[in-house]
């Protein structure tokens, strides 16, 4: 690695720390956050209020910089505290407590509408029901939507979708909630954005649109079975200018999928009876109910399973299209703010001197284990080792702020030994040798084990690598080795 190396690229492997300080922890809970969709609309809306303007940046850029281990989260931490400052977090918030209630309103309309389909159909003085004009009446709207829908899915055209309960439900959740002067169609728009890129659009409105007409059909089949449980009706068909053998052909057709359910048909003579007896009646009216659920319920809540399906499947795609020019200029820019690191060896410098560290009376039994730049993947407490009552761990990424901030602590605790756990795989380098010696200030003795060296012949020889450059640059006090157990001898842990 040459002297450009970055020392953010360098830190980037180490886990986010553990900060008191209200970035931090905003930080920390975004990273642990079960879905970053939310984020992920605050980074988008950011983008496209910036569309207007760039805002002022420069605190949100040290902020997210200082922060964050790599550059995407650090344009979405560099967002969060941009969408604090001008009230999209505020919004979003409030859009999301709206939701439920407005989408409970909007079911109870379409319930209400429902019921009055219902009361159209059992609802006539003369109890008289025209089987035919029923089915068309309860059942039309909904097949004219699911095509609607069915097409949104293959043709990228936004009259489709934004014609779905879905997109009426998310449009008056954002009016209500920001009202006229809100933020909420920059939210909306960075919304759709994100769903429409991960192939989810449809589905997601389909998850509402689809529940909603499911609560529908519901509502209406229990008002139509009790209507014809309690109440007598004449049910058949009529016409002026069809033959009646369509209507026995369509009869037929219709019930053949609620025949394989157990719903009965009518045949050919109960359909050109003029008037069906009780039996014909109850057909008829068994024949009505198998098509309203097989041709309306059922299609619905199996669209509602299929859509929560491929959201679970797809929802990890809810990112910003980070090749965007606007966030390729972004990385640039925070790229802009990291120091160079010199990470080889001076060779014209000669060894520094080591401290002679603490006097036996000014130390304390404790020993201090301090993991250094370890990868991210790597297990804390470190396999094979227990934290005791004189033993105190902590983990740092080498960052200058962690750094100060452990050494402060070592000031303070002052343990009779510290051992410092590094990566052997990993190229010790002048910040290493730097944090060593400050180690040896402040504890009475530092050894070094090197993790995961034993794992190939290559990682043994890397632990080599790190014992040579103890000598080389003056430190032969700190013990280098690649077992945990040579590393503990003497030194009173526990290990079990």
């Amino acid at each position: 690695m040459g002297p450009s190396q970055q020392r953010a690229g360098h830190n980037s492997r180490a886990p986010l720390p553990r900060s008191a300080t209200c970035e931090g922890t905003l930080l920390t809970n975004t990273a642990l956050r079960e879905s970053a969709f939310p984020d992920a609309v605050i980074t988008e809306a950011i983008r496209w209020t910036e569309e207007k303007g760039p805002l002022d940046d420069a605190q949100a850029m040290r902020i997210a910089a200082s922060r964050a281990p790599d550059e995407h989260t650090r344009i979405t931490a560099r967002a969060l505290q941009l969408g604090e400052r001008i009230g999209l977090q505020s919004e979003l918030a409030r859009t999301r407590q709206w939701g439920p209630w407005v989408l409970l309103g909007l079911v109870a309309l379409v319930v209400v509408a429902g019921l009055g389909l219902a009361g159209n159909v059992v609802g006539g003085g003369d109890r008289h029901i025209n089987v035919i004009v029923a089915l068309v009446s309860l059942l039309g709207i909904h097949l004219l939507t699911l095509l609607f829908w069915l097409v949104g899915l293959w043709l990228p055209l936004g009259s489709f979708n934004t014609s779905s309960l879905g997109w009426i439900w998310l449009s008056l959740t954002a009016r209500v909630a920001g009202g006229k002067r809100g933020q909420a169609p920059v939210l909306v728009r960075a919304a759709t954005g994100l769903l429409a890129r991960a192939r989810l659009l449809p589905w997601a409105f389909g998850l509402v649109s689809h529940g909603i007409w499911s609560l529908s059909f519901a509502v209406v089949l229990a008002a139509l079975l009790f209507a014809l449980a309690f109440r007598s009706y004449t049910l058949s068909w009529e016409t002026t200018i069809l033959d009646p053998a369509f209507f026995v052909r369509g009869v037929q057709v219709l019930g053949w999928a609620p025949a394989q359910m157990g719903f009965p048909v009518p045949d050919a003579q109960a359909v050109l009876s003029a008037t069906p007896n009780a039996g014909g009646q109850r057909t008829w009216a068994l024949w009505l109910t198998g098509c309203i659920v097989v041709y309306g319920l059922l299609p619905r809540l199996a669209l509602v399973l299929l859509s929560a399906v491929v959201w679970h499947r797809r929802r990890a795609a809810l990112q910003p299209d980070w090749s965007e020019p606007y966030y390729r200029k972004l990385k640039a820019r925070f790229a802009a703010l990291a120091p160079p690191a010199i990470v080889d060896a001076d060779p014209g410098r000669a060894p520094g001197i080591t401290p002679d560290g603490l006097t036996p009376s000014d130390l304390r039994d404790t020993l201090f284990v301090i993991g250094f730049e370890l990868p991210p993947d790597a297990p804390w407490p470190p396999e094979g080792l227990q934290a005791t009552a004189t033993t105190e761990m902590q983990r740092i990424d080498g960052s200058a702020l962690a750094r100060r901030a452990l050494l402060d602590r070592l000031a303070a605790v002052r343990p009779r030994a510290v051992l410092l756990v590094c990566h052997a795989a990993s190229s010790p380098d002048r910040g290493t040798e730097r944090f060593l010696r400050d180690l040896l200030a402040h504890c009475g003795e530092c050894r070094l084990w090197l993790a995961d060296a034993t794992r190939d012949a290559a990682n043994t020889g890397a632990s080599q690598r790190w014992i040579d450059w103890l000598q080389g640059t003056g430190l032969p006090r700190v013990a280098a080795t690649h077992k945990l157990e040579d590393a503990l001898q003497g030194l009173g842990a526990a290990t079990p």
